[in-house]
């Protein structure tokens, strides 16, 4: 088979949930758990930080493999969903897994995916941990894919966990309120393990205290050790001047940031504190911290986060997608100078429209859409949603031709986004 027609294959064969939802959850690691024993425990072979959380989870993964990257560790990677390409889930040294590797891994277990049938998401963990086993990694920085507990990530005992925050997103499956979400999350938690968290929330706090006082886990809380301050963006409005300190006063580090978006304040907060806890292995030099946020652009391959697609005029997309997320990129815009605003925007079928569009602007034309994922909600169905909230525009059959009316009427001093949906983000990439 080709690299074109295995990826086919993958997402023919096994239910993947980010094309079709709840069809490929699975409450329990016992397929994970199968294709472990199958390829003889990889996992075991590397160090990992284990990152989950609601928001910021992607970036805070690239960006700690960026900054292990920069101390001169052989980094892999392995995030989701991709934007592009399938091999973004899985990166050594910012290097995706080739084509080749794909091909030959599908061919070379066939017969156990028949036998398995895992899902999607199980199959392509065990890519990645099978992949970084081989290429002899030092450390792998492993996201999470959703919840934690019964997160097929979850099998690994890492050197550190990290999670980033809790909000409100797959509720249907990880719990009904914040607590429960956070008592999910908590299940990557291991014995003896450090966990950092990235934000000290009144709901969930103390779930992850008494999480970690019975695993025995040393806790700390990144917003508590470091507050990250974002400056102004730059001329070419793509890289934003950071400054860390601690609380109180005492300014740590200066850098530039290339994800401009207002999230990553908290962030940026997180990584520090993941690489305070990874002194052991960054040593005492700060200089990586520093080099690895700046570059985590260029080191990871990392897209879709307050990105810059053109100036003139300014189009931006970001794949923030629930409250909590979309709370921060309506913010950016509302600061954002622009004469006029166009907003390409589109969703999945199960999102909970009755709460995150209120926070979308009404001074702004929309160009309502759908992404190229089965799970893409209707655009005719967001339409008359959004007019429910004051919101108008018209609706085009996919996003190229969204993005494309958008452009046409559009002044070099009016600003695109595009959003809604990581889906939708994925098809203007």
């Amino acid at each position: 088979m080709t690299y074109s027609e295995t990826v086919d294959y993958l997402f023919s064969l096994l239910p993947a949930y980010h094309r079709v939802g709840k069809p490929a959850y699975k409450a329990n690691l016992d397929n994970t758990l199968e294709l472990d024993r199958y390829f003889d425990h990889p996992h075991r072979r590397f160090r990992s930080v284990h990152v989950a959380g609601t928001n910021g989870k992607g970036s805070v993964s690239h960006m700690t493999a960026s900054v292990l990257q920069e101390a001169g560790y052989r980094t892999g990677l392995y995030t989701s969903p991709h934007l592009k390409d399938f091999r973004e889930r899985i990166r050594v040294d910012g290097r995706m897994i080739s084509e080749e590797e794909v091909v030959s891994f599908v061919e070379q277990h066939g017969e156990i995916i028949r036998q398995i049938k895992p899902s999607f998401f199980e199959l392509t963990v065990a890519m990645a941990f099978d992949w970084f086993a081989r290429m002899e990694v030092d450390i792998a920085v492993i996201e999470v894919g959703m919840g934690g507990r019964l997160d097929s990530t979850n099998i690994i005992t890492p050197i550190l966990s990290v999670i980033t925050n809790i909000g409100h997103d797959h509720m249907e499956f990880l719990g009904s309120t914040l607590e429960a979400v956070a008592g999910e999350k908590a299940g990557i938690i291991k014995e003896g393990v450090p966990v950092v968290i990235g934000e000290t929330q009144p709901e969930t706090c103390d779930v992850f205290r008494r999480r970690a006082g019975e695993m025995n886990a040393p806790l700390i809380f990144a917003d508590q050790l470091y507050r990250c301050r974002l400056g102004r963006f730059a001329g070419n409005r793509s890289v934003r001047r950071f400054t860390l300190e601690v609380p109180g006063g005492g300014i740590r580090i200066k850098g530039d940031t290339p994800l401009g978006g207002l999230a990553q304040q908290k962030n940026i907060q997180t990584v520090a504190a993941v690489t305070e806890a990874l002194t052991g292995l960054t040593g005492p030099d700060r200089g990586p911290f520093a080099k690895g946020v700046a570059g985590v652009v260029a080191n990871t391959g990392l897209m879709g986060r307050w990105q810059v697609m053109s100036h003139s005029p300014l189009i931006i997309c970001d794949t923030g997608h629930n409250r909590e997320g979309l709370e921060y990129v309506m913010k950016q815009i509302r600061a954002t100078p622009k004469e006029k605003l166009h907003m390409v925007i589109g969703f999945v079928n199960d999102k909970d429209l009755d709460s995150v569009l209120p926070l979308f602007p009404r001074r702004a034309e929309y160009y309502f859409t759908r992404a190229s994922v089965p799970r893409a909600l209707d655009e005719n169905l967001l339409q008359a949603a959004a007019e429910r909230f004051g919101l108008s525009g018209d609706v085009y059959p996919s996003v190229s031709k969204a993005v494309e009316a958008a452009r046409a009427v559009a002044g070099p001093g009016d600003m695109i986004f595009i959003g809604g949906s990581t889906f939708v983000v994925a098809d203007a990439l």
